[in-house]
């Protein structure tokens, strides 16, 4: 199977190509918007990710009247329940968190989990880099063991306060930039597949 062929088939998995155009527009100018954001400030702020959810809503209401805004509610409800547990660990930002079921919110479910996966690998690739850099190869490799753990036991075993996000001396990855970047990446598939 050829590399064109393999892609084809994921965004037929993920039915990112019935997602409907303008829905993909405002889904890459909003993660976008929200990727700089975290870049510059390592913050994504309430405002944001709560018009970015009611947007969706709005949209897929508009495209695909009650049907549309059902999809936008089942993405953005899945993105949150999907990334919960991450949260609770304090593995994950809770604005982090928010914009996740805000995308989910604006393309749906199945474009949802296509966007979460390329952002997971995003952030692993930045996070890779960064520790390579930082000389911090062992301690992070380490602590992403103690955090795999902490997500096996639901938190029940293991220190998780050494790993979580309010410890200022670990190394972090902007998640909300690794959005951006598969938002923006899932639009171009979509489109490079027709």
């Amino acid at each position: 199977m050829h590399f064109s062929e393999t892609i084809r088939t994921l965004v037929t998995a993920f039915a990112l190509d019935k997602a409907n155009e303008g829905i993909w527009v405002c889904a890459v100018v909003f993660g976008s918007y929200a990727a700089w954001l975290d870049w510059r400030t390592r913050r994504i702020p309430n405002w944001l990710t709560v018009s970015g959810l009611g947007l969706g809503i709005i949209v897929n209401s508009i495209f695909g009247r009650w049907h549309g805004a059902k999809t936008s509610l089942e993405g953005a409800g899945l993105a949150l329940v999907i990334l919960l547990p991450l949260v609770l660990l304090r593995g994950l930002g809770a604005g982090d968190w928010k914009l996740m079921g805000a995308i989910g919110g604006l393309v749906g479910w199945r474009p949802m989990l296509f966007v979460l996966l390329l952002s997971f690998l995003a952030s692993g690739a930045m996070a890779i880099v960064q520790m390579i850099a930082m000389r911090r190869v062992k301690q992070t490799l380490w602590n992403t063991l103690v955090l795999a753990k902490g997500l096996a036991t639901f938190g029940l075993r293991g220190n998780l306060a050494e790993i979580s996000l309010d410890n200022p001396t670990l190394l972090k990855v902007p998640f909300g930039a690794a959005v951006g970047a598969a938002v923006v990446t899932g639009f171009v598939l979509t489109h490079w597949t027709r």
